[in-house]
């Protein structure tokens, strides 16, 4: 005798369940969102930056020293977000000297 598999209907599929939990995170200031790197956080805007091979391989080698030589497991995002604090800081501090508007210039 074969044996029927009993499947959940729609109302069971679809059912409420409970309120989700809202995390509400305030909105830091602009002045402290740009003093440090956001590191592992829940990240609402998201930009797409196309890079060449050359590049990307070198972010994923850049990362793979972090974790091989210093024991630092972090992702290609955290990796970028880093760079791109620690630039904009020296943009800050450095002005026109700094090196972002040195290379830009070129």
């Amino acid at each position: 005798m074969a044996r029927r598999v009993s499947l959940p209907n729609a109302d069971d599929l679809f059912r409420a369940t409970s309120e989700p939990a809202v995390r509400a995170v305030p909105d830091p200031p602009a002045a402290a969102a740009q003093k440090g790197p956001s590191g592992r956080i829940r990240h609402d805007e998201k930009i797409t930056v196309y890079v060449t091979a050359t590049e990307l391989m070198a972010l994923e080698q850049a990362r793979l020293t972090l974790r091989g030589e210093h024991g630092l497991v972090v992702d290609r995002g955290r990796l970028v977000r880093e760079a791109l604090h620690l630039v904009l800081e020296e943009l800050e501090s450095g002005g026109e000297d700094s090196a972002l508007v040195r290379r830009l210039r070129e």
